[in-house]
């Protein structure tokens, strides 16, 4: 089977990147049910040899499986023109309609599809330079997004700063017609995996809070930075510290003007929590389905108390989808509080769900798996490197989920603060 569809014009091939797939969208009839069979098709046709072993391999706390074999993944992706669907054509996307990539990320998650490794530079930064950024920067790294051979970092916290992403003390200064860059980054997810890093530092050193905040592209293979993989709790490194001393990028690297960074920043974050949100939605419903399975079959679910939770449990991945849908589709900026709503209600969710795995397994969740992912021996007697099963990893890693991207207290403070009017919380001066 192909992606070709017949339309008024003759055939055409939904994966080919010339097509402006919104604009096919309005001439063809039943178009929504169209594309997502196509999706499917290429989908089943795709995922086979060396790829069939990559399915469901990958992502928050697996970022370690795979890497290569999942970067050639995404390439391949990039070559038939699934990637950066909701771009505009002109700058390589594919014109999508939200419904479109709806579509796109509900059938990639149930066809059990590998994580990518691009979601950064595809769903962050590549929108956030089509919003802010000037036509040469476009022109400089959008082509690199679209077909996967630069991939991007976030840094955004920092250790003296955490979630609060105001209180950035990294600096930077023009120098010799470049900016030169110190201070710490942590929580940087990949970047012993990327090439480039889009950095929040503070370019006015008189400045305070939001204020004097400037969003730079900064490239990661160079001497003046230094970076340090972070082993988790999973016993895996995807976070990292990043060190910058003396660091340098070229001036006309800097997203909007300088000072204006917060505004990009939080224009990044609300890309952040969009349409990718809702395949991220079908991924969590697979583990809920894998998880009622399980208790199922070793009789977990008789328990009154756990049949309760995981009915609990739909009933929150349903308002989930239904409060993300309600948000899409407005200006990235023009509903207060919507980001950090959508945080708070998948993140705690997460958590919760990963408590409940425990729960479900019962006592055989304290064994490690005999073997890895990829095939090798386990060493169980070595803690921190053992390789844990998809409930413990589950469990140990949806910890993170309240802290990263913003933790539940800062979310908070946000909607009491910029949607309830609420008087601000005291802060140390």
């Amino acid at each position: 089977m192909t992606t070709s569809v017949t339309d008024a014009q003759g055939a055409i091939d939904l994966a080919d990147r010339s097509v402006d797939l919104g604009a096919w969208a309005e001439n063809t009839p039943d178009a929504a049910d169209v594309f997502a069979e196509a999706v499917r098709t290429w989908l089943a046709d795709n995922l086979v040899g060396d790829f069939a072993k990559l399915a469901g391999r990958g992502g928050p706390g697996s970022e370690h499986e795979f890497f290569t074999e999942r970067l050639a993944w995404d390439r391949h992706l990039a070559a038939a023109g699934w990637t950066c669907l909701g771009w505009p054509t002109r700058y390589g996307g594919r014109g999508a309609t939200i419904e479109q990539r709806i579509i796109f990320h509900r059938e990639y998650a149930r066809a059990n599809a590998p994580a990518r490794v691009n979601h950064l530079g595809e769903e962050l930064l590549g929108p956030t330079l089509i919003e802010f950024g000037t036509e040469e920067q476009k022109q400089r790294f959008l082509p690199h997004i679209v077909d996967v051979t630069e991939l991007w970092a976030q840094g955004y916290s920092e250790p003296g700063a955490g979630s609060d992403l105001a209180g950035v003390s990294t600096s930077a200064r023009t120098e010799d017609g470049r900016w030169v860059i110190n201070g710490q980054k942590i929580w940087t997810s990949l970047a012993h995996m990327s090439q480039w890093v889009f950095v929040l530092c503070r370019t006015d050193k008189d400045s305070k809070r939001h204020a004097g905040l400037s969003f730079l592209l900064v490239p990661l293979d160079q001497p003046g930075i230094t970076i340090r993989p972070i082993q988790q709790l999973t016993g895996t490194s995807e976070f990292n510290e990043v060190f910058f001393d003396d660091a340098v990028t070229d001036a006309d690297l800097i997203v909007g003007a300088p000072g204006d960074g917060w505004s990009v920043a939080m224009g990044l974050l609300q890309f952040e929590r969009g349409v990718s949100t809702l395949g991220q939605q079908v991924g969590f419903a697979r583990e809920l389905d894998d998880l009622t399975e399980l208790a199922r079959t070793n009789g977990a679910i008789d328990d009154p108390a756990i049949a309760a939770r995981l009915a609990r449990a739909r009933i929150g991945l349903t308002v989930m989808g239904a409060h993300a849908r309600r948000t899409l589709g407005g200006d990235i900026t023009s509903e207060a509080g919507a980001a950090s709503t959508s945080k708070l209600l998948w993140a705690n969710w997460h958590r919760d769900l990963g408590e409940l795995a425990m729960t479900v397994v019962g006592a055989p969740s304290l064994i490690g798996p005999s073997h890895t992912a990829e095939g090798r021996p386990n060493d169980l007697y070595d803690p921190e490197h053992v390789e844990l099963d998809e409930w413990q990893r589950l469990w140990l890693f949806t910890r993170a989920d309240t802290i990263y991207g913003g933790s539940n207290e800062v979310q908070r403070n946000i909607i009491a603060e910029r949607v309830l009017g609420l008087p601000r919380e005291a802060r140390l001066s």
